[in-house]
Protein backbone atom coordinates (compact mmCIF):
# COMPACT_ATOMS: atom_id res chain seq x y z
CA UNK A 1 0.00 0.00 0.00
CA UNK A 2 1.72 3.19 -1.14
CA UNK A 3 1.55 5.99 1.43
CA UNK A 4 2.33 8.76 -1.04
CA UNK A 5 0.22 9.60 -4.07
CA UNK A 6 1.85 9.50 -7.50
CA UNK A 7 1.60 13.30 -7.72
CA UNK A 8 3.65 13.64 -4.53
CA UNK A 9 6.34 11.26 -5.72
CA UNK A 10 6.49 13.13 -9.02
CA UNK A 11 6.87 16.47 -7.19
CA UNK A 12 9.76 15.11 -5.10
CA UNK A 13 11.49 13.71 -8.18
CA UNK A 14 11.05 17.01 -10.06
CA UNK A 15 12.61 19.06 -7.26
CA UNK A 16 15.55 16.68 -6.94
CA UNK A 17 16.03 16.65 -10.73
CA UNK A 18 16.11 20.45 -10.75
CA UNK A 19 18.61 20.46 -7.86
CA UNK A 20 20.85 18.09 -9.83
CA UNK A 21 20.53 19.62 -13.29
CA UNK A 22 20.11 23.37 -12.87
CA UNK A 23 23.85 24.20 -12.81
CA UNK A 24 23.19 27.94 -12.74
CA UNK A 25 20.43 27.92 -15.36
CA UNK A 26 16.74 27.00 -15.26
CA UNK A 27 15.66 23.47 -16.09
CA UNK A 28 13.04 23.31 -18.85
CA UNK A 29 9.83 21.43 -18.10
CA UNK A 30 10.24 19.56 -21.40
CA UNK A 31 13.68 18.31 -20.33
CA UNK A 32 12.26 17.18 -16.99
CA UNK A 33 9.38 15.40 -18.69
CA UNK A 34 11.72 13.71 -21.14
CA UNK A 35 14.07 12.46 -18.40
CA UNK A 36 11.15 11.01 -16.45
CA UNK A 37 9.31 9.75 -19.52
CA UNK A 38 6.19 11.79 -18.82
CA UNK A 39 3.97 13.96 -20.97
CA UNK A 40 4.70 17.62 -20.06
CA UNK A 41 0.99 18.16 -19.33
CA UNK A 42 1.30 15.83 -16.29
CA UNK A 43 4.29 17.69 -14.94
CA UNK A 44 3.35 21.32 -15.50
CA UNK A 45 0.55 21.56 -12.88
CA UNK A 46 2.87 20.02 -10.28
CA UNK A 47 5.65 22.49 -11.14
CA UNK A 48 3.25 25.43 -10.97
CA UNK A 49 2.03 24.34 -7.53
CA UNK A 50 5.66 24.18 -6.36
CA UNK A 51 6.22 27.73 -7.71
CA UNK A 52 3.11 29.06 -5.94
CA UNK A 53 4.37 27.70 -2.63
CA UNK A 54 7.92 29.03 -2.97
CA UNK A 55 9.71 25.72 -3.53
CA UNK A 56 10.58 26.53 -7.16
CA UNK A 57 10.97 29.74 -9.12
CA UNK A 58 9.60 29.84 -12.66
CA UNK A 59 11.64 31.68 -15.30
CA UNK A 60 9.81 32.75 -18.47
CA UNK A 61 11.23 33.01 -21.94
CA UNK A 62 13.01 30.84 -24.50
CA UNK A 63 15.75 29.90 -22.03
CA UNK A 64 13.30 29.68 -19.17
CA UNK A 65 12.35 26.84 -16.90
CA UNK A 66 12.51 26.15 -13.19
CA UNK A 67 15.08 26.57 -10.46
CA UNK A 68 15.02 26.10 -6.71
CA UNK A 69 13.60 29.10 -4.89
CA UNK A 70 15.67 28.45 -1.76
CA UNK A 71 18.67 26.45 -0.62
CA UNK A 72 18.47 22.68 -1.02
CA UNK A 73 18.99 22.06 2.68
CA UNK A 74 15.99 24.31 3.45
CA UNK A 75 13.52 22.30 1.35
CA UNK A 76 12.14 19.15 2.97
CA UNK A 77 10.13 16.33 1.46
CA UNK A 78 7.27 17.40 3.73
CA UNK A 79 7.46 20.94 2.24
CA UNK A 80 7.29 19.51 -1.28
CA UNK A 81 4.29 17.28 -0.55
CA UNK A 82 2.39 20.12 1.10
CA UNK A 83 3.21 22.47 -1.79
CA UNK A 84 2.09 19.90 -4.36
CA UNK A 85 -1.28 19.74 -2.61
CA UNK A 86 -1.08 16.06 -1.80
CA UNK A 87 -1.59 16.39 1.94
CA UNK A 88 -5.12 17.79 1.87
CA UNK A 89 -6.78 15.56 -0.72
CA UNK A 90 -8.60 13.54 1.95
CA UNK A 91 -9.76 16.67 3.79
CA UNK A 92 -12.00 17.59 0.87
CA UNK A 93 -14.61 15.04 1.96
CA UNK A 94 -16.35 15.60 5.28
CA UNK A 95 -16.09 12.45 7.34
CA UNK A 96 -17.27 13.90 10.65
CA UNK A 97 -20.88 12.68 10.37
CA UNK A 98 -19.78 9.26 11.55
CA UNK A 99 -18.96 8.86 15.25
CA UNK A 100 -16.69 5.89 14.48
CA UNK A 101 -14.72 8.00 12.02
CA UNK A 102 -14.64 11.22 14.01
CA UNK A 103 -13.86 9.70 17.41
CA UNK A 104 -11.78 6.62 16.63
CA UNK A 105 -10.42 6.31 13.10
CA UNK A 106 -9.51 9.94 12.32
CA UNK A 107 -7.73 10.64 15.66
CA UNK A 108 -5.69 7.42 15.34
CA UNK A 109 -4.72 8.18 11.75
CA UNK A 110 -3.98 11.82 12.57
CA UNK A 111 -1.38 10.68 15.08
CA UNK A 112 0.24 8.44 12.45
CA UNK A 113 0.13 11.25 9.89
CA UNK A 114 1.90 13.62 12.29
CA UNK A 115 4.66 11.06 12.84
CA UNK A 116 4.98 10.45 9.09
CA UNK A 117 5.07 14.20 8.39
CA UNK A 118 7.75 14.70 11.05
CA UNK A 119 9.84 11.93 9.46
CA UNK A 120 9.45 13.52 6.01
CA UNK A 121 10.45 16.90 7.45
CA UNK A 122 13.81 15.41 8.41
CA UNK A 123 14.60 14.52 4.78
CA UNK A 124 15.86 17.47 2.75
CA UNK A 125 16.58 17.96 -0.95
CA UNK A 126 20.31 18.38 -0.34
CA UNK A 127 20.56 14.83 1.11
CA UNK A 128 18.48 13.30 -1.68
CA UNK A 129 20.37 15.18 -4.39
CA UNK A 130 23.68 14.03 -2.93
CA UNK A 131 22.46 10.40 -2.95
CA UNK A 132 21.16 10.73 -6.51
CA UNK A 133 24.39 12.35 -7.68
CA UNK A 134 26.44 9.53 -6.14
CA UNK A 135 24.24 6.96 -7.83
CA UNK A 136 24.53 8.79 -11.15
CA UNK A 137 28.34 8.96 -10.87
CA UNK A 138 28.63 5.28 -9.98
CA UNK A 139 26.50 4.42 -13.01
CA UNK A 140 28.81 6.50 -15.26
CA UNK A 141 26.17 9.08 -16.18
CA UNK A 142 26.90 12.80 -16.40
Amino acid sequence: MPLLPRKGILAIAAVIDIALNSRGRPVAAKALALRHRLPPRHLEPVLQALVREGILRGIRGPRGGYELAREQRRITVDDILRAAGTTDEVDEVSLTDSHLLSRVVIPALAQAERAFSAALARINVEELARSADGLRKSAGES
